[in-house]
C-alpha cells in the first residue's frame, strides 16, 4: 500500500539572484521533467512552487500576531505531495529534485502525512 508524503523544498529566498534567463528556463524545464516522471510513475499527487511573500500568524485566539513569514534567508519555495511505499522511497524521490542541481543551498524536508488519528479513528479528509 502506498503512503502519502509531503516534500517541503527549502532554499534561500534569493537563490536565483544573478541567474541568467537561460539557467532559469533550464531549471523550470528540469522541474517539468521531474514532475512528469513522478506522474508517470504514479507517485505525484500535487506539486507547486510557493510565492515568496506571505505572513506568519502566531499567538492564540485572543492575541494573534502577524508578521513576515521568514526571519531567515531560508524559506519553503515549493512542495511535492507524493505517494511512496515507505520513507526510504520518498527520500529517493526527494533526492531527484532539480533544486539540488541548480543551487547548492537546497534542502527537502520529507514528512509522512498522517491519514488517521489512532486514538479517535478520525480519518482526515482528502480530495480524491
Amino acid at each position: 500500500m502506498m503512503k502519502e508524503f509531503m516534500l517541503l523544498v527549502r532554499n534561500e529566498s534569493d537563490r536565483f539572484n544573478g541567474s541568467t534567463a537561460e539557467k532559469d528556463k533550464a531549471f523550470l524545464e528540469a522541474c517539468m521533467i521531474y514532475i512528469n516522471e513522478l506522474k508517470k510513475g504514479g507517485n505525484l499527487i500535487s506539486a507547486q512552487p510557493m510565492v515568496r511573500e506571505g505572513k506568519m500568524v502566531s499567538g492564540s485566539a485572543d492575541a494573534f500576531k502577524e508578521g513576515p513569514f521568514s526571519e531567515s534567508r531560508e524559506v519553503i519555495v515549493g512542495y511535492y505531495h507524493v505517494l511512496a511505499k515507505d520513507l526510504d522511497e520518498a527520500v529517493s524521490i526527494a533526492k531527484r529534485n532539480p533544486e539540488f542541481v541548480y543551487t547548492k543551498t537546497a534542502r527537502v524536508e520529507v514528512r509522512p502525512i498522517k491519514m488517521k488519528e489512532q486514538a479517535t479513528n478520525y480519518v482526515y479528509p482528502t480530495k480524491t
